[in-house]
């Protein structure tokens, strides 16, 4: 039994899929199950918990053979973080699969990339098997510039001409499922790519040919964009956060490419252009 936390989102809920493809049973943990029962497979076992309640942790480990880990990114993150290995320390499961995130380290600009190197190095103390996942940028996080793009026909960052890449969550959920499942992974740091690294203007150039609407990158400076996330809902620091990413895209920060999908995986990763031929009509709004 494989326990899932960050169930229901992005990653979370096409490694469910994936889990549940390759027979594997499945425990969802999730905040409130009445309200996302119809959003898993029959299959799934749902278990409702809450990462700030240890208590729900326990049990939700009880008969559980390996564990995925992703917290919501919020200040309360190394706290979560910090709680699921306790418990997992407790119960002696393993293997535990933490998501992170490409260039966390000590000295990150963004506080994302601190508290992932911290739950990173967490696990690396713990004496539990273990795998990380850098992931780098969704190719999903294009829907978050949906809005722009259905106003202005623009998709609007502060990452310049500088290159991403982006990978298609579904390959990170194949690469967790097979550290979680197959030997061979533990003590593991993977950085997770798409096969090739591409600028937002070449993503608006491939948006717009799966589409035929006219889409245009604009690059805004980093003040702009962190006030403008703001003003959009975010809170301050995660604004900050996703500005100072894009500014780290610029500097070239984001353009790692690895073969680990494929390797570890055993399948092509899934390139942008065929990502835009099946998300574009949704993502531009004609869908």
């Amino acid at each position: 039994m494989i326990l899932v936390t960050g169930a229901t989102g992005r990653v979370g809920t096409e490694l469910v899929r994936e889990l549940v493809a390759r027979g594997e049973p499945v425990r969802a943990f999730v905040r409130d199950a009445a309200a996302v029962r119809s959003h898993f497979d029959p299959r799934v076992e749902i278990f409702e918990g809450d990462l700030d309640r240890p208590e729900t942790i326990a049990a939700a480990l009880e008969g559980a053979d390996g564990v995925f880990l992703l917290t919501p990114s919020s200040e309360a993150q190394p706290a979560q973080e910090r709680a699921v290995l306790e418990a997992v320390q407790w119960a002696g499961v393993e293997p535990i699969v933490k998501l992170s995130v490409l260039g966390a380290d000590d000295g990150s600009p963004l506080q994302l990339g601190r508290w992932h190197r911290a739950g990173e190095r967490a696990l690396e103390e713990s004496g539990v098997e273990y795998t990380i996942l850098r992931a780098s940028s969704f190719m999903q996080n294009l829907y978050g510039m949906s809005g722009s793009i259905a106003s202005d026909g623009a998709i609007y960052t502060a990452a310049q001409g500088g290159k991403v890449g982006m990978v298609d969550v579904r390959d990170i959920a194949a690469v967790a499922a097979a550290a979680l499942t197959e030997e061979g992974h533990e003590g593991q740091t993977y950085v997770v790519t798409g096969p090739e690294a591409v600028s937002y203007g070449e993503a608006a150039a491939v948006l717009s040919r799966a589409t035929g609407k006219r889409i245009e990158h604009v690059s805004v400076p980093r003040e702009q964009l962190a006030a403008s996330l703001q003003q959009a809902g975010l809170p301050e620091w995660y604004a900050e956060d996703m500005a100072a990413l894009q500014e780290g895209f610029a500097a070239g920060r984001g353009e790692t490419v690895t073969d680990v999908v494929r390797d570890v995986a055993k399948r092509e990763p899934r390139t942008l252009e065929a990502f835009a031929q099946e998300h574009g009509a949704a993502i531009v709004g004609q869908a």
